[in-house]
């Protein structure tokens, strides 16, 4: 005989009130018939688990935090400069800045390999000249300013003919090849756009103004239209130095077609030959920048001479100042001997003035192929 409890009891009433509703109280469906309640039941029982929310992606750089990398003469093709840089900062350089120049270089995707197997965001400045014309007029002994206006008279590359169309085939080449890299790429196209001495700027080679933001565009629509979305689009103009060179707004391509903003800046040579602080030399043109744009700054290129023997004070001032701006969130030392000796291991006491700044927690980070690139500042 089955003992009845106050258990049984209520297992045998909920039962009861299920098969209840189940043929007295639920609707039929749409063919007329009520649902079995078991395959509810079992419906429930076999659903599967809701997917599990995934972290979100870590951003390059981290918040509050900023990037500090390397440009050198040999680019890729030596890493030799930058192991030095390297053991002389005690610093893995997050991001290498490397020059190619549309004349003569056709995409190798062994060169961006070289970069960011070793840690490092590949940075490609890149140049629509013949750079050999330069060059051989620094063989020949050519004064300064005549280089710069050698250089930057090269009708081939006048911005109207990148707008039309002339450069396409050879922009495709490379937006396929960048695609193809599957990691995000840097690149600083036809940089200090606002001076005179290349091909590229306003005031030189027969450009007419309005004609650098087509041209800008016209490349970044290609790579878009080639499904090449992993590129970071710097545009990078040299620091003011005068009040002849031209307004930037107008040479700003829009805040749709950049996500970093740079700048180009040196103590110790032509304008910045006495001392000037790095905010001496930056300030006035990062307020301008922030009169039409919010964008994430780099200071894509900046390095001091020894000239009057201030070069580690710079530096040491240098670091103390980036944390009072928080929407730099990079810089590029410039570790080349050209015309001057802007290297790091200039000496003892440059070096130990770098190391030394750098060390800061700030500049503590490394960078990784999964890495999202930081194109906002709230980000």
């Amino acid at each position: 005989m089955v003992r009845l409890t106050v258990p049984r009891v209520t297992v045998a009433l909920l039962s009861a009130l299920l098969l209840a509703y189940a043929f007295a109280i639920a609707p039929m469906n749409g063919a007329g018939k009520r649902p079995d309640p078991s395959r509810a039941l079992v419906a429930e029982a076999t659903a599967a688990p809701s997917p599990a929310v995934s972290p979100p992606a870590a951003v390059f750089p981290p918040a509050g935090k900023t990037f500090v990398g390397v440009a050198t003469k040999e680019g890729p093709y030596d890493f030799t400069p930058v192991d030095a840089f390297t053991a002389a900062a005690r610093h893995q350089p997050q991001v290498m800045l490397f020059g190619s120049g549309w004349a003569t270089d056709t995409f190798d995707p062994a060169l961006f390999a070289g970069i960011s197997d070793r840690g490092m965001l590949p940075m490609l400045a890149w140049e629509p000249w013949d750079y050999r014309l330069d060059e051989e007029a620094r063989e020949k002994g050519t004064e300064r300013h005549k280089i710069d206006k050698l250089r930057s008279n090269q009708p081939d590359y006048r911005l109207s003919h990148i707008t039309r169309g002339d450069f396409d085939r050879y922009l495709r080449s490379w937006a396929e090849g960048i695609k193809a890299l599957g990691h995000p790429v840097a690149i600083r196209f036809a940089h200090e756009m606002n001076g005179n001495w290349y091909p590229w700027c306003e005031m030189a080679n027969g450009n007419q103004p309005g004609d650098y933001v087509e041209a800008w565009r016209h490349v970044h629509d290609l790579f878009e239209a080639a499904g090449a979305t992993n590129v970071i689009w710097v545009w990078s103009p040299n620091a003011r130095w005068s009040n002849s060179t031209p307004d930037l707004a107008g040479l700003y391509p829009g805040d749709d077609y950049v996500d970093w903003v740079g700048l180009s800046g040196y103590y110790g040579m032509g304008a910045f030959s006495k001392y000037r602080t790095f905010d001496a030399i930056f300030a006035e043109t990062i307020k301008e920048i922030r009169t039409f744009t919010g964008k994430p700054l780099v200071i894509t290129e900046t390095a001091a001479s020894d000239m009057v023997g201030r070069k580690a004070e710079w530096i040491t001032e240098t670091f103390r100042s980036l944390p009072r701006h928080a929407d730099i969130i990079g810089l590029i030392w410039f570790e080349v001997n050209k015309e001057r000796d802007w290297r790091i291991v200039s000496s003892p006491a440059v070096t130990k003035a770098f190391a030394e700044g750098v060390a800061d927690q700030r500049y503590r980070f490394t960078w990784s192929p999964d890495l999202i690139p930081r194109t906002e500042l709230g980000d």
